[in-house]
């Protein structure tokens, strides 16, 4: 039996990717980058080969379930695993490893977001991999730390010591956790040469996550012991619900990773995003030859830099525009510099108290 499994968590709403990612129908479930597949179908695509398909679980909010099946159709729905509440990542994956731990004692899970994106696939699996046999050897807490490539004030840092490290000397013990740092900070962080970008992604055994929780965050451990016996039958649903009702809202690094002295960070360099805003997709996206990046039926003349993305049915014709974002979904339309695009959650928040809840 292979005892790797894979948690994806599916249930963010993703509201700085407005007006793609929307309430009823989030980024991780839109082929934000152009390619025939959604960020959820891309994310369990490359774990191909490391992960068989009877071990993924996507944890997602139950309002999501019946997207998650459309989109991924081969996934059993027992292995869909609804969420009544968002609660952040410290009771999802409490939820998925306690749920796996009850099926396989032995099982090592990989924890990863459902809307990042990696360009370079081979070597993304090549370090799951080492991960994975890591984690299935060690008593430890690993997370997967991206090689920075500028000081970037959207991303939480990790730094970590040279010194000490697991047998093979890849993965090293993290000093410090560090939420997202002001510019002068980054880029002290990056000269110093010894921060990587936090990616989100973890690996670890079910029976040392679940250890860490009672160490940790004994409240959410408490509550997911009492009802482990209903995991997998008919009373799962109904005890979920009053368990979510019972957890803080507190987030993994918070929780867990920020105080466990046993965390390890795999150094990466696979052309990781988060595809958490426009210009991060600017970034990563095909450019034409003035920089601009587009996804539609488009005709640009004297334009550069720019973000376009529009339905495939309309015809849109751009003159004159210099990095700005064109971005049309459903009945929004966004037209905004990419300079500002740190605005885009307060124009959500306005369009929400001035045209009510039809747009967000």
């Amino acid at each position: 039996m292979n005892s790797t499994y894979l948690v994806v968590m599916a249930g963010g709403i993703g509201s700085r990717f407005w007006p793609f990612s929307r309430t009823s129908h989030p980024k991780q479930f839109h082929d934000v980058l152009g390619v025939g597949r959604s960020m959820l179908q891309l994310t369990v695509d490359r774990f191909a080969g490391i992960c068989p398909p009877e071990n993924v679980f996507v944890v997602t909010n139950r309002d999501y379930t019946q997207l998650v099946q459309e989109h991924l159709p081969e996934l059993p729905a027992d292995q869909i695993l609804g969420e009544p509440i968002g609660r952040n990542t410290a009771p999802c994956i409490a939820y998925a490893s306690y749920r796996i731990a009850k099926r396989d004692p032995q099982a090592t899970i990989i924890v990863t977001p459902a809307d990042h994106a990696v360009l370079r696939e081979d070597e993304f699996r090549r370090l799951m991999r080492l991960a994975v046999e890591a984690a299935r050897a060690n008593d430890v807490l690993i997370t997967l730390g991206i090689q920075p490539s500028r000081p970037d004030t959207g991303y939480g840092y990790i730094q970590y010591m040279d010194e000490q490290s697991l047998p093979g000397g890849q993965l090293h013990k993290v000093k410090t956790f560090t939420e997202k740092p002001n510019l002068e900070l980054a880029r002290m962080f990056v000269e110093s040469g010894d921060f990587l970008w936090n990616s989100g992604l973890f690996v670890w055994r079910a029976d040392v996550i679940i250890g860490a929780f009672h160490h940790y965050l004994s409240d959410i451990a408490e509550v997911f012991e009492e009802g482990a016996d209903k995991l997998g039958t008919a009373q799962e649903e109904d005890f979920i619900s009053q368990a979510y009702s019972r957890c803080r809202n507190i987030s993994i690094d918070y929780g867990v990773m920020e105080k466990a002295d046993n965390v390890y960070v795999l150094p990466a360099d696979f052309g990781w995003s988060d595809v958490g805003t426009w210009d991060s997709l600017h970034r990563i996206g095909h450019h034409d030859e003035h920089g601009n990046m587009i996804n539609g039926d488009v005709l640009l003349y004297d334009t550069t830099g720019c973000v376009i993305k529009t339905p495939p049915e309309r015809l849109v014709v751009v003159q004159g525009l210099e990095d700005y974002i064109v971005a049309e979904y459903d009945n929004v339309l966004l037209i905004c510099k990419r300079s500002e695009e740190q605005r885009v959650k307060e124009f959500v928040a306005d369009v929400k108290a001035k045209k009510g809840a039809g747009y967000n």
